[in-house]
């Protein structure tokens, strides 16, 4: 219901989009099929925008980073059979880190449901691992129920993630009693912590030798930087944050000390192999492996969310401080009382900082990966938005690209899928039309999804994608030689990017000497049309760095 009136008074598919505009949904990802005509007609004569995408895997990437970046589920629409099961990736992607989602799918009559039929699966039982709620609509009058269930669940009830409606087709079209009206969501309250059980976590900070801050993707949603900071300065506490918490501290600030999350062992390694307690603040065991931070289990955890931590053998929290965790983090700086500075971690910092100096002058050809970072990093301001594909791209962005806000900077790490990029993109510049938005992808991630250009030109949203161009699947290639001293089956073959680009509309570019890329990225964002830019890139500094980081840890 939207002020009082209905947007499409009848049937099941009318009340649905009625409570999709309830529950405050601006826009819906999605492919008209048969099994969902009812919905789209509906969506028609509503307020809510329908984008119509090239894949539907595309549609629940636009989704799942939409969620990310408002705690607002994302929504996303397929009809039946091959439409749903397009969606799964997207959907799984979402639901594994934690991004607010909900899917929706046409479905076959109700009576055919018990036979094998045309395009025909179970698609609750299908999308079940893979979401936090899935339901079958079988009575008209449930509809407004299980939308509201959808919507809860997968923005409140516990971590966030995906919740999915299935929809037959007859089932869409049956008039709905009377009296049945979307049900409104309510606003709930943040649950704080037990002051008591934070008075023991102060104590066991104050008491620690080397306390480390750990900070993942919960505390990046939940805009507790100020929280973050604060702690840190009052408490002489080193921040590490994981990949999906990029920003959670200025990359400036004395105490910031990078992003732990690529495979090999790396400064932040060295921070917390030397901690005798770690302070983990919004950090889920789906982002990090938990081995990693303390492989002989002889560390203090403090665990700071506002859910439990999960069970795992490698994660057992001293404490769990649950609730809201800016009331959390205030807490905790009034009464830890801590004079002692982490001098190994400003050394640390300062090592760090060096290595990273010389390459923003670095004029080899193709670039390496570290200076086109470096030429981004300047090129991107306040407010501007990087999404990061998965590929070998992502771990030196993971490393280098220094952010100063969350959600600067987002990247999939949980379920990690190749190919959200682009389509992430044009959910965010949807949100934030004024911004620079980059989606950063290698060649194979590119071309799993850059149909949805096409999608971004035809919504008039002018986003830019730069592409690490080696023709190859070039983290695994990375993979191999570090394990075997050599790769198999990863190279492949790339189209001209720039005349694939051109030919949807879009404008493309080729960076053919290593001082262009910045004026190209100027000129791209100064575009009204989405922009490609094909960089090529020196991925030997995969292996470089695999053994420069070998010998960091044995020099420590």
């Amino acid at each position: 219901m939207s002020g009082g009136k209905e947007v499409f008074p009848t049937n099941v598919a009318g009340k649905l989009v009625d409570s999709l505009v309830a529950e405050g949904v601006e826009y819906v990802f999605g492919i008209p099929g048969e099994e969902n005509l009812e919905v789209i007609e509906a969506l028609a004569a509503s307020p809510i925008r329908f984008i119509t995408t090239r894949h539907e895997q595309g549609a629940a990437f636009m989704a799942d980073v939409y969620g990310r970046l408002t705690g607002k589920a994302g929504v996303c629409l397929a009809t039946l059979g091959p439409g749903a099961t397009n969606l799964i990736t997207g959907v799984a992607d979402a639901n594994s880190d934690g991004a607010p989602l909900v899917a929706i799918t046409g479905q076959v009559s109700s009576e055919r449901m018990h036979i094998t039929g045309h395009q025909y699966l179970d698609l609750a039982k299908l999308f079940e691992p893979i979401t936090k709620r899935t339901k079958l609509v079988m009575r008209p009058e449930s509809i407004t129920e299980i939308v509201r269930l959808a919507f809860k669940y997968a923005q409140q009830e516990g971590k966030m993630g995906a919740t999915h409606i299935d929809l037959p087709v007859d089932v869409a079209r049956m008039d709905v009693p009377d009296g049945i009206d979307p049900m409104m969501p309510q606003k709930i309250r943040p649950e704080y912590a037990d002051l008591e059980t934070i008075a023991q976590a102060a104590k066991l900070l104050a008491q620690a030798k080397f306390p480390v801050m750990l900070v993942g993707a919960d505390a990046a949603r939940a805009d507790i930087t100020a929280g973050i900071t604060g702690l840190a300065h009052s408490a002489h506490l080193p921040v590490v944050n994981t990949m999906m918490a990029k920003g959670v501290i200025r990359s400036d600030d004395p105490y910031a000390m990078g992003t732990i999350g690529i495979p090999q062992k790396d400064y932040q390694d060295l921070l917390l192999a030397r901690a005798d307690l770690l302070l983990c603040v919004g950090y889920d065991i789906v982002e990090l492996a938990p081995s990693r931070l303390d492989p002989e289990l002889t560390k203090k955890i403090i665990h700071v969310s506002t859910t439990a931590a999960h069970v795992n053998r490698c994660y057992p929290p001293t404490i769990e401080v649950v609730g809201d965790m800016a009331e959390t983090l205030c807490h905790l700086a009034q009464l830890t009382v801590r004079i002692q500075e982490p001098e190994y971690a400003f050394s640390l910092r300062e090592e760090m900082l060096k290595e990273y100096l010389p390459y923003e002058t670095d004029e080899a050809y193709p670039l390496k990966p570290q200076r086109i970072l470096s030429d981004i990093r300047r090129a991107m301001r306040t407010g501007d938005i990087l999404l990061s594909d998965v590929g070998a791209h992502k771990m030196w962005i993971a490393r280098h690209y220094l952010c100063d806000e969350p959600n600067s900077c987002l990247i999939s790490n949980g379920f990690a899928t190749m190919g959200i990029a682009v389509p992430g993109a044009l959910a965010a510049k949807l949100l934030h039309p004024q911004n620079r938005i980059l989606a950063v992808t290698g060649d194979g991630g590119f071309m799993m999804n850059c149909q949805e250009l096409e999608t971004a030109k035809r919504e008039h949203l002018p986003f830019v994608t730069l592409i690490f161009n080696d023709s190859a699947y070039g983290l695994i290639q990375w993979k191999q030689n570090d394990r075997y001293g050599h790769a198999n089956m990863t190279s492949f073959t790339n189209p001209d990017f720039v005349m694939l680009a051109e030919s949807m509309g879009c404008k493309g570019y080729r960076v053919e000497h290593t001082d262009d890329l910045r004026t190209i990225l100027e000129d791209a964002f100064r575009q009204d049309v989405p922009a490609v830019i094909d960089c090529p890139v020196d991925y030997r500094e995969n292996t470089k760095l695999t053994e420069r980081l070998q010998e960091l840890i044995r020099n420590h």
